[in-house]
């Protein structure tokens, strides 16, 4: 039960019902994940194994570019090694729902795109990598601009260096046409709804407010007091130094990106002092600048672990550029490499294994509104939920977790469907509480104890954005309690009603 997970899920059903983005409820994610769910939904029916389907999809997709793009400088082991990685150690790291994942595929394409241009120069893959790095942007639009960043980098630098122009004019405009076009038909549509001004808005609306309560040091890994103590104090010695090598790709993969910097300047480098630069140099600068664009968007926003793999497909090109560098002229390297190779094979298929075992080792079936679900213990609230709310009834879940109105096809009474204390403002938190006095929200799911997950989870938020809390006085000033339930993660929710009303 991820918080996260239900934000793009219910922002597909409000679009399914006819409601648009920005003007009939609250985001900040640019509308493509919104759009492609929704159209997924009622292609394929509305259910969360159609959602998470499509994850898998997009991770087979990403697996085999990364392949594709390791092949090109290393063996077919090498390669088959670093796509393998990304299947057993990429989407399934955070199997969920959201944005992020889509726009990763985007980031995927955009860069082979970019990589084909610069082998075969034909117009129609600059035209491809403008409408894909268009549509990362539609996607996410932090990953977007970063994307953008690093493929003008890339060109800038191989023109410079090489002094020659890299795209002749008709690319340039393919390129233009393509980035173009996306943009102006998503600003179309949402000018004939009438809110491409609220649009425009909720797009910079993270510039002012995300980053503050988002923001972490260099590679946070989001572990909590609990999980610290389960990874290093917890069994037999054995016990623990596996569990450590099965954590640590999440301490290696951060370093990667601070890697692909040094091989950008080197690489340039390298071309501005030869002769003649190769098809080879070509490449190195321009995958290498692409991904240091990317570093900068997950550096600008939220450079936890997390977000670092989300990017993972990228990063694993660079990390099989290491493994399969057998040319390199260090005789410590040649000593290094193989037990380097056992390291990673071992340490991320030991996590590609936990991963697996989290899957397989749930075994409780729970049939919700959205289609049958294994979790790995009951999970009351939502069995409580679904008993005492009809589909289509509001319920406000509060302050994060979505997923609930999704799985039990409730919806929210106002526009927000979370809220974030210390990211969402104070006015919007009045505008929840207008929704509340005005609409029909007789039930309200409450989660009392979710300012002890701030610490972990968002340690920048401002200490007075979780002391003052008006929606959580208003709530209860005015329901009362009927059934307190634990969900499948111990976290523990208030089933509430109006103070007036009958507890069913």
């Amino acid at each position: 039960m991820e918080p996260d997970e239900g934000i793009v899920l219910q922002g597909a059903e409000r679009v399914l019902r006819g409601e648009v983005p920005y003007r009939d409820f609250f985001t900040f994610y640019t509308p493509g994940s919104f759009y492609l769910v929704a159209f997924l939904f009622k292609l394929f029916g509305d259910s969360l194994v159609v959602a998470r389907t499509s994850l898998a999809v997009s991770g087979a997709i990403c697996a085999v570019i990364t392949f594709l793009l390791v092949r090109r400088v290393r063996s077919l082991g090498i390669a088959l090694f670093a796509g393998s990685l990304v299947t057993v150690a990429g989407c399934a790291y955070r199997f969920l729902v959201l944005h992020n994942w889509y726009s990763t595929l985007l980031c995927c394409l955009c860069l082979y795109a970019a990589v084909r241009l610069c082998e075969t120069q034909r117009t129609i893959w600059a035209f491809t990598i403008g409408c894909f790095a268009a549509l990362t942007f539609l996607f996410e639009q932090s990953k977007g601009a970063g994307l953008c960043v690093g493929i003008v980098l890339a060109f800038v630098i191989l023109r410079v260096t090489r002094r020659v122009a890299q795209l002749r004019r008709a690319e340039v405009i393919a390129v233009g046409v393509g980035f173009s076009l996306p943009l102006l038909i998503t600003a179309g549509y949402f000018a004939a709804q009438h809110s491409l001004r609220v649009m425009i808005q909720s797009w910079l609306w993270p510039l002012r407010h995300y980053t503050r309560a988002n923001h972490v040091p260099y590679g946070w890994q989001n572990w909590s007091t609990d999980s610290l103590n389960a990874i290093f104090h917890t069994g037999p010695f054995w016990i623990r130094a596996l569990k450590i090598l099965a954590v640590s790709p999440g301490l290696v993969i951060p370093v990667l990106p601070l890697i692909t910097v040094g091989l950008l300047v080197y690489w340039t480098a390298r071309i501005q002092r030869a002769a003649k630069a190769s098809d080879l140099d070509s490449y190195y600068v321009l995958i290498c600048s692409v991904l240091s664009g990317l570093f900068l968007s997950i550096v600008a926003v939220r450079a936890d672990v997390i977000h670092f793999m989300y990017l993972v497909p990228l990063w694993y090109i660079v990390l099989g550029w290491i493994v399969g560098a057998v040319h390199l002229q260090s005789r410590v390297w040649s000593v290094i490499r193989p037990y380097f190779i056992m390291y990673v094979a071992f340490a991320f298929g030991l996590l590609g294994f936990v991963l697996l075992l989290n899957a397989t080792g749930a075994h409780t079936q729970i049939q919700s509104r959205r289609g049958s679900i294994t979790v790995s213990k009951d999970d009351p609230v939502l069995e409580y939920v679904q008993a005492h709310t009809s589909p289509g009834q509001q319920l406000f879940v509060y302050p994060y977790l979505p997923l609930y109105n999704y799985l039990t096809a409730t919806r929210s009474p106002s526009r927000y469907d979370y809220f974030q204390p210390g990211m969402n403002t104070p006015q919007q938190a009045r505008e929840i509480i207008a929704s509340l006095k005005s609409g029909d929200a007789r039930t309200i799911l409450f989660e009392p104890w979710f300012a002890e997950k701030i610490v972990n989870s968002w340690p920048g938020t401002p200490p007075a954005a979780i002391a003052n809390d008006p929606i959580a006085d208003y709530i209860a000033s005015n329901y009362r309690v009927c059934k307190i339930l634990n969900s499948s993660d111990d976290s523990e929710f208030e089933f509430m009603v109006r103070k007036h009303a009958v507890c069913q």
